[in-house]
């Protein structure tokens, strides 16, 4: 227990050491990105409940994390937008070739930069935190989405 208040107290200096830069990111409290930078909050305390890090562990890991997560949302992101493209009922069989040629890219990129992680976050956790984290964030994502979908709708503005 005194370790986990430990990197608590750790992480909570770590992200306030960040907060500027977050701040640019995603917008400030109550601007578009705001929520993002809240969802990515929750994600980091929730991971945080689920992992039991050392000190070393946690200066190691969070910001090579934070990576990650960023370069696989833009990953994501960059196959969102193919997606949406190639649903134009005008493209050309040679321009739909294209796009499954760039989405076969994508997700190459997106499996070569877990491998690459993986990796990486071998040399700061050990076998059992990383499956510790990867459960975590299935659970994350699975009570994320059950919020969501137990929320009420949200009443239509009037104008």
């Amino acid at each position: 227990m005194f370790r986990f208040l430990i990197a608590s107290i750790f992480l909570l200096g770590l992200l306030a050491a960040s907060q500027p830069a977050q701040a640019q990111l995603r917008g400030r409290v109550g601007q578009p990105g705001a929520r993002l930078g809240q969802l990515d909050n929750a994600k980091i305390a929730f991971i945080t409940s689920r992992l039991t890090l050392t000190q070393e562990q946690a200066q190691r890991f969070w910001p090579m994390y934070n990576e990650f997560v960023a370069k696989r949302r833009e990953l994501n992101r960059s196959a969102r937008l193919l997606r949406r493209d190639a649903d134009n009922p005008s493209l050309s069989d040679a321009q739909l070739r294209d796009y499954f040629t760039q989405d076969f890219a994508l997700r190459q990129q997106q499996l070569n930069l877990e491998k690459d992680y993986f990796e990486k976050a071998q040399k700061v956790l050990t076998l059992r935190q990383l499956a510790q984290l990867y459960q975590a964030e299935r659970d994350f994502t699975k009570e994320v989405l059950k919020r969501v979908a137990n929320r009420p709708a949200a009443a239509p503005e009037q104008e």
